[in-house]
């Protein structure tokens, strides 16, 4: 098998009909549904099948919803290649609970408790402090921060996703993204607001972390059986008291997202698939890498989706 990493998507991948045909086709999904259910209270297959998208789109119920998608997709691979092993582990932002498991630093109860408590952390500070996040897309980090570095203005915005060399997301409230946006504009760049609901990865949100800290407490974190590429560090870990400390910070932490594809490249992986909903992080991928790049990239969240997956993998 080619040297693979697997990645999961975070929130903004979410759409009505995430996971149907898994759940209605397969019993172990719908088993795996019904425990993320059990775990978070509410019935998630029917805000995944039905919505409404506003409802979904909450906090509190995206993350664990995104995140079973995500366990699915990665249960459903694995049934479909029983001895297949990654190189790598990684996801975006909410998605990273998904690598944790899937590398075996985590137990799939654990998991899915974790990911329910920390969108129930984050839609209250949410509440407490609105905001939003705002993709920054024809400047580069430097110009962004040296944007951010020059704005003296009211609100709160900082830069929460280092996404690709040209894709750069804020986040804040209003006032600060309004103003540090339109300064962004003038030099050229296109911003567009983002389907969340909450000021992910910025002191908004930052209130969250003690309360947090103590549910993690009490979970067993392991070593990885496979490598994970952290989105605070853009590096790999493997003490799980560390691993612990890394996921309280990534909370109000920027995502370096570019920092770990480089980081996947330059350990020469040759295949990289997107298990989730849609191909945000395919998308990113493909601005990411070459054009002549030999560098594979995938994505499925559906039964003939990771069919032709396998078939890949399986060469």
């Amino acid at each position: 098998m080619k040297k693979t990493a697997i990645i999961f998507p975070g929130q903004g991948s979410q759409y009505v009909g995430m996971g149907q045909q898994f759940v209605e086709q397969k019993k172990d999904a719908a088993a795996l549904m019904k425990l993320a259910e059990d775990i978070s209270g509410f019935s998630i297959r029917t805000l995944c099948f039905t919505g409404p998208i506003e409802e979904l789109t909450r906090v509190r119920n995206l993350q664990p919803a995104v995140t079973v998608i995500n366990l699915i997709c990665w249960q459903q691979l694995c049934a479909l290649l029983p001895d297949f092993r990654p190189a790598f582990f990684a996801g975006h932002s909410l998605g990273e609970y998904s690598a944790l498991y899937g590398a075996g630093i985590l137990s799939l109860e654990d998991t899915l408790t974790l990911v329910a408590k920390r969108g129930e952390l984050m839609e209250r500070e949410g509440t407490a402090h609105p905001g939003g996040m705002r993709a920054v897309v024809g400047l580069d980090i430097d110009e962004v921060e040296a944007v951010l570095a020059a704005y003296t203005g009211p609100g709160v915005v900082v830069v929460a996703n280092h996404n690709s060399a040209s894709q750069i997301v804020l986040s804040g409230d209003q006032e600060g993204l309004d103003a540090v946006a339109a300064q962004c504009t003038d030099r050229g760049a296109k911003v567009i607001a983002l389907n969340v609901s909450v000021a992910n990865h910025s002191p908004l949100v930052a209130g969250a972390i003690e309360d947090f800290t103590a549910v993690m407490d009490k979970i067993v974190f392991r070593e990885p059986q496979v490598p994970v590429l952290f989105n605070v560090t853009g590096d790999s870990e493997k003490d799980p008291v560390a691993i612990k400390t890394i996921m309280a910070r990534q909370i109000a932490s920027r995502v370096r997202w570019l920092s770990i594809v480089e980081r996947m490249v330059a350990e020469g992986v040759e295949v990289v698939v997107e298990l989730g909903p849609r191909t945000v992080l395919t998308g990113m991928m493909r601005r990411i890498l070459p054009k002549q790049t030999p560098i594979i990239c995938l994505q499925a969240d559906t039964p003939a989706g990771l069919v032709k997956v396998a078939e890949v993998l399986a060469r």
